[in-house]
């Protein structure tokens, strides 16, 4: 647990691949150069995302359009009749029962509630990492909800920036080809100034050259932040960023994503089990079985943690 309060290139290969071809199991990245739309010169297969219990297959396009998709609402991103439903008859288990929220651009906001009440389910399906059963979701003003997984994958590199528990970073890669990796992948030419000034913010400056094994779990977790940060999404999703860090590391981790979106006008939502981590935060939605069922703002750890007890006894 954290503890202080608030205010405390790789190498390329010219392998191709064809549209139809199946991606290998796991977490990859893979490009389809079929597309008349899309120029990409090689293939890359990496672990960039993952999340706890699952694996993902994501197909990377590059230099390709952002989706057009409905237009729904200026909120950083929302849900209307949010719902998820695993299984079916006896085994089934609604993990988000009819859920409407919205995320406010340039706020913090924490999700919290006890074990199985549908936090990370939300904030998956928030970011367009898992579909819902019903309802709807969008970000900024696209509905994602009926968009299709080429549409979800541009979205996702465009325009989100990912946390885990887990750093996920490349291990033979050095700390400043982690971060600018996504653009690398992308085809995109990283803004060197705004890297920069990511970089000095989480006090990297002297680790670039390091690889993973060479770096603090705090330091690889700062890499993590700094990747999510560098290509300037409109949303960061952090599923408890600070799980696998100390509580000074935590604290650092939780102070610098403070400053983004005081500072740097970042928009972060945050699932976390931590008052501490809440605290920080400008914002704390509550969730018990799939449904939201009250917030704070402006929330203390003490004030965190008195609604936790309620929502439990």
């Amino acid at each position: 647990m954290a503890t202080g309060r608030r205010g405390a290139k790789a190498d390329r290969s010219e392998d191709r691949i064809g549209r139809n071809d199946q991606p290998p199991d796991g977490c990859t990245i893979t490009p389809v150069p079929d597309d008349p739309e899309i120029e990409v010169p090689y293939r890359r297969s990496v672990p960039l995302i993952s999340t706890e219990g699952s694996t993902m297959t994501l197909l990377l396009t590059a230099r390709t359009p952002a989706p057009t998709l409905p237009k729904h609402t200026s909120a950083a991103a929302s849900a209307r009749g949010a719902t998820k439903i695993y299984g079916r008859g006896d085994t089934e288990v609604v993990a988000l029962d009819h859920v409407d929220v919205d995320f406010a651009t340039g706020q913090l906001t924490a999700i919290m509630g006890p074990s199985g009440s549908g936090k990370s389910t939300l904030m998956h399906c928030m970011a367009g990492l898992d579909r819902l059963t019903a309802g709807s979701v969008t970000i900024g003003d696209l509905d994602i909800s009926s968009a299709s997984e080429k549409q979800l994958t541009i979205l996702r590199r465009d325009r989100l920036g990912f946390v885990f528990q887990a750093f996920n970073l490349v291990p033979t890669l050095t700390a400043i080809e982690n971060i600018t990796l996504p653009m690398d992948l992308a085809g995109t030419r990283p803004d060197r100034a705004w890297v920069e000034s990511v970089i000095d913010t989480v006090g990297l400056s002297h680790r670039l050259k390091h690889r993973p094994s060479e770096l603090s779990g705090g330091q690889q977790q700062r890499v993590a932040v700094a990747r999510a940060l560098a290509s300037r999404p409109q949303i960061i999703f952090a599923d408890e960023p600070t799980g696998n860090l100390d509580s000074t590391a935590g604290a650092e981790i939780l102070a610098f994503m403070r400053h983004a979106v005081r500072d740097l006008g970042q928009t972060i939502v945050m699932v976390t089990h931590d008052p501490v981590a809440a605290s920080y935060a400008d914002r704390v939605v509550f969730l018990t079985d799939g449904r939201i069922v009250d917030e704070l703002t402006d929330p203390t750890p003490d004030a965190v943690l008195d609604q936790m007890r309620r929502l439990t006894n």
